[in-house]
């Protein structure tokens, strides 16, 4: 699964995801935690970064809280799952993020990993969004992260973890004129483990009020 990540923009996150028209100002945050309202990258000629929250509403949910218990959507059955393939047709989208964290299971204890690219470059998880409306119309957007199985990597820590999509799918992942499922869930496999690193840092990150840049510092 993947619960938390970190989120750096860097001066070229404008360039990097060809955006042309952002909402609201990029903030940094090492750790953001489901609930959390992030940038989110949609097109809509060209592309924008949106704010959203993450924990998907679909937008025939009754109880927005639904969304606390949506923050991951399986590869596998995207398109199988009500909640889930309506969104991969029409409303798929960008997460940008530096990296991820997971727990490793140790006896009794947790111990939390930090998962990021080897070249330490702004990367996009695959994610899916929804817009919901309220009985007043007020709208509600969010946006779920695609999981898919581990690779050698992080399968040391999880079995599970976020789909991070090459750079050069990204195109092909936000275009609202590919329709065909196959192709696309195609893209939805393990990013090459050789790609990435991996090591445990401080239990700070448990806490999810903690959010600076100690939290990434490897543990010795």
């Amino acid at each position: 699964m993947c619960g938390r990540y970190g989120f750096i923009p860097g001066k070229d996150f404008y360039k990097r995801f060809k955006v042309d028209k952002a909402t609201g100002k990029l903030k940094a945050s090492y750790n953001v935690a489901p609930g959390r309202t992030m940038p989110v990258i949609i097109r809509q000629s060209p592309n924008q970064a949106v704010e959203m929250k993450w924990g998907l509403v679909p937008h025939w949910a009754k109880d927005p809280r639904i969304g606390y218990r949506m923050i991951n959507a399986r590869a596998e059955t995207l398109g199988s799952r009500p909640a889930f393939r309506e969104e991969l047709h029409t409303k798929r989208c960008l997460v940008p993020a530096n990296g991820f964290y997971e727990w490793e299971h140790k006896g009794k204890d947790k111990v939390p990993y930090y998962i990021k690219l080897k070249n330490d470059e702004i990367f996009a998880f695959a994610g899916l969004y929804d817009i919901w409306k309220d009985a007043e119309g007020k709208m509600l957007m969010t946006y779920t992260i695609i999981t898919t199985d581990s690779n050698p990597l992080v399968g040391k820590i999880h079995d599970r973890m976020p789909v991070i999509l090459k750079e050069e799918y990204e195109d092909e992942w936000l275009d609202p004129g590919e329709k065909d499922i196959e192709k696309l869930s195609a893209l939805l496999k393990p990013y090459p483990a050789g790609e990435l690193e991996a090591y445990q840092v401080a239990d700070l990150v448990n806490n999810p009020k903690n959010d600076n840049e100690k939290l990434i510092v490897r543990k010795e």
